[in-house]
């Protein structure tokens, strides 16, 4: 499990590019798709590395930033957007 962490996050990063893409050109409704899968694969590594803090520390301290940075512009996007 431990070699494929870097091809499922790879993969998920991929899958969530090809939905903003597709919401873009296609429309919310067909982008959702790839960006959900591509999120629950990431949502999965991460996940799997918490569980092995140890081994994994220094990206999970990556992750908890990240996160904290998306929520911030979740939260300014449903203030600001009218």
């Amino acid at each position: 499990m431990k070699k494929y962490l870097r091809e499922i996050q790879l993969s998920s990063a991929i899958l969530c590019i090809i939905g903003v893409v597709l919401a873009w050109i296609k429309g919310n409704q067909v982008g959702m798709w790839p960006c959900a899968v591509g999120v629950l694969l990431f949502i999965f590594v991460v996940i799997y590395k918490a569980f092995n803090w140890k081994e994994y520390e220094r990206d999970n301290k990556q992750y908890i930033v990240i996160l904290l940075i998306c929520i911030f512009i979740l939260i300014t996007q449903m203030i600001f957007h009218k």
